[in-house]
């Protein structure tokens, strides 16, 4: 069966679905996206998803031209065409169609498209042994440049830190603020676990004042481990914290929840994946799964 993308309120095979070499998203990357999974016919926390999309968009005044509950519809309409029960979609508003120049409010209407297929973020043998990760060169950008609310089309910041990733060997490089603190990775949040004063375990991440996404993924891993009883805190992380941690994973739509175990050659922990990752690995897939409800 051919794919079929949903753009601009009708389904189309995919060979067919096009954007204009004017939209401005192309050109200036003025545009906001959203991936979210779908799991047995399921649209994974799509509330929370559409939720940050229209925040994204109210925050570079981009009007998405359809009401929430009818690009809802839409998801699982494109989900259908394509008779996918489990797969990775990408939802994406652009400002659309413009003459040449930065002005967007020269663009009369968003163009948004929806792609429903599969992805393979990362090797399965990653997930059962855990990953290794550089620290970037590339910093994250400024939160007063460029917010790190806003899930944006301009990825180049990213990219920036993904090729040092590649240079180096590996599939994923953290990227620090302008601060020196840990932000994120380029294309997942970061947690840390380790001992505090009283010889409990906490599972630690950083606040969105790093200059990092708030993941949905990241908001749903926080709410299992407090569930689970695991101690939570939002606060800056160093370099060396993240160095000296029991144990490292990262969380993200696409990658869900792997873990690290090495970071700039150094090993982390055991150097195998630790317990609460996978405890927490296990909570995850089973709320995604449908095994225990959704809230």
């Amino acid at each position: 069966m051919a794919k079929q993308v949903w753009i601009n309120g009708e389904l189309v095979p995919a060979e067919k679905a096009s954007v204009s070499v004017f939209d401005h998203g192309l050109l200036y990357g003025d545009g906001v996206f959203e991936g979210i999974r779908a799991y047995h016919g399921r649209v994974f926390k799509l509330a929370s998803h559409l939720k940050r999309l229209y925040a994204s968009a109210a925050a570079i005044r981009l009007e998405i031209p359809y009401p929430v509950d009818e690009l809802g519809q839409a998801i699982r309409d494109t989900l259908e065409a394509n008779q996918r029960q489990d797969a990775y979609i990408r939802l994406c508003v652009t400002r659309g169609s413009g003459p040449l120049g930065l002005n967007p409010f020269l663009c009369k209407r968003a163009t948004v498209f929806i792609i429903a297929d599969t992805i393979s973020f990362y090797p399965q043998e990653l997930y059962d042994h855990g990953m290794e990760v550089v620290t970037a060169r590339t910093i994250r950008n400024h939160p007063d440049a460029l917010p790190p609310a806003v899930k944006s089309m301009n990825y180049l910041n990213n990219i920036l830190a993904k090729i040092e990733a590649i240079d180096a060997g590996v599939l994923e490089a953290i990227m620090l603020n302008h601060e020196g603190n840990i932000a994120e990775g380029t294309g997942d949040n970061l947690f840390i676990i380790r001992d505090t004063a009283g010889g409990e375990q906490e599972l630690v991440t950083p606040p969105p004042s790093a200059g990092m996404l708030e993941g949905v993924t990241l908001t749903t891993v926080l709410g299992l481990a407090q569930d689970a009883g695991i101690q939570t805190r939002r606060c800056d992380l160093t370099s060396k914290e993240l160095l000296s941690a029991n144990e490292v994973f990262l969380t993200g739509t696409a990658a869900e929840v792997i873990p690290v175990t090495k970071v700039d050659g150094q090993v982390i922990g055991s150097g195998s994946p630790g317990p609460v990752t996978l405890r927490l690995f296990k909570a995850f897939h089973d709320l995604a799964s449908g095994e225990v409800p959704e809230d």
